[in-house]
């Protein structure tokens, strides 16, 4: 049995170097756990995009920006024609998503011409080759627009994620579990928060299944196979593991139902009861699956046949990186170098404090209904 850390998940910079690096390769079965507002374990295709992380870096020439304008070759200006490219290049694509930052590294005074800059793009679909096609696209029209300002241009992956699908057989067998632990008994204080954050982002009255969002869920879901259509979603790299492991993901109920993602509001849960008790369940139903995979053989065999006659019949992994791509280990080491030490104060200190809570001096619930 491996425990394994799924670091800079959101970045996703860590699981196909896991892969490509051979960390699974004696692996037989992975199980993998990720917060949410239902207790839930899906197979097949969920839906969501894969994608591709890659940074371009433009380097020009740097001027005065008002005395010589002329001699300068702008390095932003590289970055904002690749951006216009690929804008045009969406006319022709299918419906996807992309997003991007822009990072200029030099000519941080605005009577500078920029000398370097770079834009960090997000490609992503909902298959492989869809996936390469916008890459390589994004390729050209970076080539392009250096090309037209003279510039520099040279790029890097910073990460990957395949488009996801997860095992039947391990799904199935947590799925049992999922309903022998059953949701959590949520208190009315429980409720009441929940009932007030929703009020307060402005929850929508149902969910994608149509479901009402009214506080806390309470009921477990049918278990869910392949979506028959899908225009994408989020991506995660535990996709990259579930193409070459018999993988399933465990969605835990230690979140508030109807929060926007990855805003402050789907933060406030992670130090109530909430968070204690979904998590406390979760736990329970991996544990419980684990052993079941452990006693029971017919599982991890069953798992095997579904990832290799079903799976990975028609579709095999193909890696994004290669054996040059470098792990992106640099990506926020300054926001940690700035804060870690700045959080250390704010740690958890279960020797004084009976709950996270009551060290912070936070009465339970902080709203109202």
């Amino acid at each position: 049995m491996v425990i394994w850390p799924g670091v800079a998940e959101e970045l996703v910079a860590s699981k196909a170097w896991y892969i490509r690096d051979g960390f699974f390769k004696k692996v037989d079965a992975c199980i993998f756990t990720h917060v949410g507002s239902d207790f839930s374990s899906n197979y097949g295709d969920n839906g969501m995009n894969g994608l591709v992380s890659v940074q371009f870096d433009f380097e020009g020439d740097a001027a005065h920006a008002a005395g010589a304008p002329w001699r300068g070759k702008s390095a932003l200006d590289a970055v904002e024609l690749m951006d216009i490219g690929w804008n045009f290049k969406r006319e022709h694509l299918k419906p996807t998503q992309r997003s991007h930052y822009v990072i200029p590294d030099g000519g941080d005074q605005p009577n500078v011409v920029p000398s370097k800059a770079n834009v960090w793009y997000f490609f992503r679909e909902r298959t492989y080759e869809d996936i390469m096609k916008n890459f390589k696209s994004g390729i050209k029209i970076a080539e392009g627009a250096a090309m037209m300002t003279d510039t520099k241009m040279s790029y890097k992956l910073l990460g990957t994620a395949w488009p996801g699908h997860f095992n039947k057989p391990i799904a199935e067998a947590m799925y049992k579990n999922i309903q022998r632990v059953g949701m959590p008994k949520w208190s009315e204080d429980d409720e009441t928060l929940a009932l007030a954050v929703q009020k307060l982002l402005e929850a929508p009255a149902k969910d994608n299944y149509g479901k009402p969002i009214n506080g806390m869920k309470k009921t477990i879901d049918t278990l869910k196979g392949s979506v028959e259509f899908s225009w994408g979603g989020g991506s995660d790299d535990i996709a990259d593991i579930s193409w070459n492991v018999p993988t399933i993901v465990l969605r835990y109920p230690a979140n508030i139902h109807g929060t926007k993602g990855h805003h402050w509001g789907d933060a406030i849960a992670m130090a109530t009861p909430i968070a204690h008790k979904g998590t406390l369940a979760g736990a329970k139903v991996t544990a419980l699956t684990l052993i079941d995979m452990l006693y029971n053989k017919k599982i991890i065999e069953d798992a095997k046949t579904y990832f290799t006659q079903v799976q990975t019949k028609d579709q095999k992994y193909i890696p994004f990186i290669s054996e040059k791509d470098p792990a992106p280990i640099h990506l926020n080491k300054e926001i940690m170098d700035q804060f870690r030490d700045r959080m250390k104060p704010l740690y958890y200190d279960p020797t004084k404090y009976g709950t996270y809570l009551e060290q912070l001096g936070i009465k339970y619930p902080t709203l109202s209904k």
